[in-house]
């Protein structure tokens, strides 16, 4: 890492407008979580559904989104990107600074919070809360990089990452078997499966398949940001 392109993109990432955007998910499933924890219903199915499906299937990925994004675009669109590619820096060390400052982001608005919400709802019974908060970071390493790259490799990433969540990973694969083993969303809940038991966490991929595609997903999104951002200093040189 290094550490003055750590500190700006962290600068830019945690704006006023961008930082008061980051604190809608956590305080929205904290909110939740906390209502439900009042309510008479069955526990562990409440807990399933708001950690699965409202957390690591729609705030994780919308604030992967957010911030793997948020990390490279803004300076690509603008131009300023050109300033940074002019230091004497390797492309990969810019890359793996500003996804690193995406992962520990997104560690700190999604997993610490799906911890609190998973004792709130559930306790520490079954090693679920704990579970959840593992899948959950695992999925925002994954989601970072990708959403990284979109934002290198694309002027429309924000768009073209709400395809991948929104269409992909939650219409298409609650209804294309197949389609499952290609999202972020079931990589985690097999992670989370393996930590908690599939008793109290189902997943529709295996951990052993799961595993090697979260690492394959992250280390090429970060080689081909790499690769793009070569790219860039090559055109602006140009």
């Amino acid at each position: 890492m290094n550490p003055t392109v750590a500190r700006l993109t962290l600068r830019g990432l945690l704006g006023r407008r961008r930082g008061a955007l980051l604190l809608v998910a956590p305080a929205l499933l904290l909110i939740v979580s906390a209502i439900a924890a009042g309510s008479s219903g069955d526990a562990h199915s409440l807990t399933v559904k708001i950690l699965g499906q409202l957390d690591l299937g729609t705030l994780v990925p919308i604030l992967g989104l957010v911030v793997g994004t948020g990390v490279i675009a803004t300076e690509i669109d603008d131009g300023s990107i050109v300033y940074l590619l002019a230091k004497p820096l390797p492309r990969w060390q810019i890359v793996t600074t500003k996804l690193s400052v995406a992962i520990g982001t997104v560690w700190v608005f999604a997993a610490v919070p799906t911890l609190v919400s998973g004792l709130l709802l559930y306790g520490t019974k079954d090693g679920v809360a704990l579970g959840y908060t593992v899948a959950v970071m695992v999925a925002g390493v994954a989601y970072s990089a990708l959403f990284l790259l979109l934002g290198a490799v694309t002027r429309h990433a924000v768009v073209a990452g709400l395809a991948y969540a929104l269409i992909w990973e939650s219409l298409i694969g609650n209804f294309v078997e197949g389609a499952r083993t290609l999202s972020i969303q079931q990589w985690g809940r097999a992670v989370a499966e393996a930590v908690a038991g599939d008793t109290a966490v189902g997943a529709d991929v295996s951990f052993g398949v799961a595993v090697p595609l979260l690492l394959v997903v992250t280390v090429a999104a970060a080689v081909l940001a790499s690769v793009k951002l070569a790219g860039l200093t090559l055109a602006a040189e140009e």
